[in-house]
């Protein structure tokens, strides 16, 4: 696996890592190295030679600076001398292009693939709003339609129950891995909130377009084969109770993953991101009954939980109320 350093003035590096992990879970083969106001360039090169040689791979190593000609570059770019063929340096770096970096040595093997193939998704999380103060090439592809109006139904590559719905972790690592051309909020409460859909719709990453649809207009978007061949929908649930009402009516969904469920009164936590009533348990029981699959993940390289296990702490902690 690529190694990454990310290397910046000041506490950026230890603050954008600690981002990093929340997004897409913590990461093996990833430091940070901060060049503090009374160090200099030879602390800044010795940090990052004790880096390297804690990497299981020291062949293939990706530097994240702050700045172009910085220190940090610079000491990056001396010791990348002798490894120019397999080590590389990205500057400007981003919480997306982190992100980025991260989902692709999944795929990738070399230095050089990832950073080439992360700077796009830099340029396009840097963005302006109101929307008419980026130059007119940026507005006008960022409004293209992405509906293809081809033949055909949805493609779901992901249903979710999530009680944040469209935050970081969606919005990167499992947009990232599931390739949606949709980001589809399936509530009823959701689609009366005006102020919620409007922020949701403004969430959406570049090039994908995101929707809030009642219940039951997603059960009839579901049989319409007209309009949405091509389409890749991400659809995200707050709750068990409305995954079920939309697979009664016809949604065509076999796996449902579980990422996070919100403590409230009444409920019991028997993990650190899943609370439960009993309603709640109940409605996973007939969604099992269903036939329905349950991935319990909050990211995608998490390890997945056992649903079954799960349930079954949450039922006994309820009994015991």
């Amino acid at each position: 696996m690529v190694g990454i350093i990310i290397a910046t003035h000041g506490e950026f590096a230890n603050g954008i890592l600690q981002s990093g992990g929340m997004i897409f879970g913590e990461q093996e083969n990833v430091k940070a190295v901060t060049l503090m106001p009374s160090e200099g360039p030879d602390d800044v090169k010795a940090k990052m030679q004790e880096a390297i040689a804690s990497f299981d791979n020291q062949d293939e190593v990706l530097f994240l600076v702050d700045l172009w000609g910085g220190t940090p570059f610079n000491q990056a770019n001396n010791l990348m001398e002798e490894h120019k063929d397999k080590w590389a340096i990205a500057a400007g770096v981003n919480l997306a292009m982190l992100i980025e970096a991260y989902s692709s040595r999944f795929s990738m093997d070399t230095a050089h693939e990832i950073a080439s193939h992360i700077l796009a998704t830099a340029k396009e999380a840097v963005k302006v709003k109101p929307e008419e103060l980026e130059p007119e090439d940026a507005a006008a592809s960022a409004a293209q339609p992405s509906n293809s109006g081809e033949p055909g139904k949805f493609e779901y590559v992901l249903a979710r129950i999530d009680s944040r719905l469209l935050h970081g972790q969606v919005a990167t690592a499992w947009t990232k891995n599931t390739q949606p051309t949709r980001i589809i909020v399936v509530s009823d409460e959701v689609a009366k909130d005006d102020l919620r859909k409007k922020l949701i719709q403004q969430a959406a990453p570049s090039g994908v377009k995101a929707h809030v649809v009642p219940i039951n207009k997603m059960i009839e978007l579901a049989q319409d084969d007209q309009h949405f061949g091509g389409q890749r929908a991400l659809l995200l649930f707050e709750n068990p109770h409305d995954v079920l009402r939309a697979v009664e009516g016809g949604v065509p969904l076999e796996t449902i993953n579980v990422g996070s469920m919100a403590h409230s009164t009444g409920k019991v936590q028997p993990n650190k991101v899943l609370a439960f009533n009993q309603a709640d348990i109940d409605a996973f029981k007939k969604l099992k009954e269903a036939g329905m699959q349950f991935d319990v993940r909050k990211v995608p390289n998490d390890s997945k939980g056992n649903m079954d296990d799960i349930l079954q702490r949450a039922q006994a902690e309820l009994n015991k109320q």
